[in-house]
């Protein structure tokens, strides 16, 4: 087999792995990690058993790699736009972070959550998300992913209060609540919680000052006024 021919079947190769995992994500958004089989699995890709065996090797396996794609997902949604200024970045963070746990919730609350049991691999990825968005939010806010301690122990505290308030949002969203702020709103509750969040960190550690709102430096402060669309 000559290099094109190789390149050709490695990419028909990622092709069908992704195919695999997309249907993955819908099979346990609505269903658990017990109650499918691989031959269930098997049935709903219209493949072989021996075709998901063949590119993740066991049902555990199938399930880390929709674990980790539904992960980097979220991590690009957050992380996206890095030339925006450092105020707008944030925001555009956490509307990215919202905008991916509103349309994949199954998705996110398997993130979030550490997924089936106690699984320490699912909880290691879990973990890893969570480092990657505290370093993405201290990148927006800082112009670098390496805070001190402290600081880190506070961003790590507000991530934690998003997650918990994202899942109840997004279950509520579930339950067709009517009484459910809409993205924008729920935002910049958040924009402003974190803004809150980064004062009190300049408080304690000054070498991380927090970064200007847009119209501060001419005495505005607008900014933070809550908002009802999305960025």
């Amino acid at each position: 087999m000559n290099n094109s021919q190789q390149r050709g079947t490695t990419g028909r190769s990622q092709v069908r792995r992704a195919e695999l995992i997309a249907t993955g994500r819908k099979l346990f958004a609505d269903t658990s990690y017990d109650a499918l089989s691989m031959d269930d699995i098997a049935k709903q890709a219209g493949v072989a058993k021996g075709l998901i065996y063949y590119y993740f090797k066991s049902k555990r396996g199938y399930y880390l790699a929709i674990v980790e794609d539904s992960v980097a997902e979220l991590v690009a949604r957050a992380g996206g736009e890095p030339d925006l200024p450092a105020a707008e970045r944030v925001r555009r963070t956490i509307d990215g972070y919202l905008s991916y746990a509103e349309h994949h919730r199954a998705a996110y609350r398997t993130i979030v959550t550490g997924g089936v049991g106690s699984d320490a691999e699912v909880l290691a990825i879990r973990d890893a998300v969570r480092e990657e968005l505290v370093a993405t939010i201290a990148e927006g806010a800082y112009g670098h992913r390496t805070v001190p301690a402290l600081a880190r122990l506070a961003l790590v505290g507000w991530l934690s209060s998003v997650e918990g308030i994202t899942l109840e949002w997004t279950g509520a969203l579930a339950a067709d609540a009517t009484d459910q702020p809409d993205r924008g709103r729920l935002g910049a509750l958040l924009v402003r919680q974190l803004r809150t969040t980064l004062a009190v960190i300049e408080e304690f550690v000054p070498e991380c000052p927090a970064p200007p709102a847009p119209g501060e430096a001419a005495g505005q402060r607008d900014d933070l006024a809550p908002v009802t669309g999305s960025p």
